[in-house]
């Protein structure tokens, strides 16, 4: 999925608005009759992406902001993104204040119930969700233990504990997964002098561990050239991002090798594991593995507390790596080990579990971070 940022806080807005002359309407390029939604709406189509936006709620520029009638002002925005550009997947918001801040109270949930009404297939991003909440933090990692789960009440868009977002709730009563933000650069602005301060593949694939790898989502952000472009040095980095992972996922070991008496009955697809009942995956012959993954059939919640995994050595079963929470998604890393036999163990669970994949991989030998 991309999401463009439609209007920052600066209040210019990338679509000729009818409620604004600070607008793309008003500038040199394409004469004025230039729509950026427009282009990035329909090459997202063209070429199999979701589309989302990101609105402002903090505008610099807009006269009204700071009264009540800066919400009618941002609703009326709010709809032209909606109606005037296809599906919307995502539609994020944040709650950015600044001159102005003690007088302008945001009328979230009437830009959420807009949203539900125009849009009723998009999920909406914010600290307190409804559909997804932020990590907490700006640096790509979702936390070591993280839920799915949280409480709202009392929460807004710029009002929440980022720990608590960060590790979510095991007793939390909405489902609001958390999404992980991070720029490829230093700011989230391009800057030529950055150019050399942009993320390694590296670090890429090391922030792809700690969000995707956390129960979470990575959302990447990647900021246009002067020319309007995505710079050589980010689509460089992207794009060996990619094969890294490509090549560390390519093979997975544990594939055909589940045992069919843990497979559920009723759901052919899935491993039921009771707490403390082991899981033995034979290879079959000897490999070496340094990544796993984990996921949980989420349709029936996340359950997974702690657990370990084991191998095997001329000694008896030794512990690989231990973990706290699964939920859509855990990777792990760890030195590379020759096995023939892993054992995995539930310590911990809040019901029977699910596991939907389970996979031992050996990482490409272009990953330079380890941790």
């Amino acid at each position: 999925m991309a999401i463009l940022t439609a209007k920052h806080h600066d209040g210019f807005c990338l679509w000729p608005s009818a409620y604004t002359e600070h607008s793309v309407k008003n500038s040199p390029w394409k004469s004025g009759k230039g729509d950026v939604l427009k282009e990035v709406s329909d090459a997202c189509r063209e070429f199999g992406l979701k589309f989302g936006v990101y609105l402002s709620p903090w505008d610099r520029h807009e006269a009204s902001y700071g009264t009540p009638a800066y919400n009618t002002y941002y609703k009326n925005q709010l709809r032209e993104l909606l109606t005037n550009y296809g599906t919307i997947s995502e539609v994020w918001f944040d709650g950015a204040k600044g001159e102005n801040a003690k007088d302008m109270e945001y009328d979230f949930r009437g830009y959420w119930a807009l949203v539900r009404q125009l849009q009723p297939g998009a999920v909406i991003f914010s600290d307190a969700g409804p559909d997804v909440r932020w990590v907490g933090n700006e640096k790509g990692n979702a936390g070591q233990t993280c839920w799915s789960t949280i409480d709202t009440a009392g929460m807004a868009p710029g009002k929440a504990d980022p720990s608590y977002l960060n590790m979510g709730d095991p007793n939390g009563k909405f489902w609001i997964p958390a999404e992980t933000d991070v720029s490829i650069r230093p700011g989230w602005f391009y800057h030529p002098a950055e150019n050399e301060k942009v993320k390694s593949p590296g670090e890429l694939v090391n922030l792809y561990y700690e969000s995707v790898g956390h129960n979470s989502l990575l959302l990447l952000n990647i900021p246009p050239n002067r020319e309007g472009l995505l710079s050589e040095p980010d689509v460089s980095s992207i794009k060996e991002f990619r094969k890294i992972l490509n090549e560390t996922f390519s093979l997975n070991y544990a594939a055909g090798k589940i045992p069919s008496s843990l497979t559920d009955k009723k759901l052919a697809s899935f491993v039921s594991l009771k707490v403390n009942q082991p899981l033995i995956i034979d290879f079959n012959e000897t490999v070496t593995i340094d990544r796993a993954m984990l996921q949980e059939n989420i349709a029936i919640g996340q359950r997974v507390e702690n657990g370990v995994l084991e191998y095997q050595d001329g000694n008896g079963w030794k512990t690989l790596i231990a973990f706290t929470t699964v939920g859509y998604k855990r990777l792990l890393r760890f030195k590379p080990v020759k096995v023939q036999k892993i054992r995995f163990i539930i310590s911990g669970a809040k019901d029977t579990v699910q596991l939907a994949e389970i996979g031992f991989f050996k990482a490409s030998s272009r990953e330079q971070v380890l941790k």
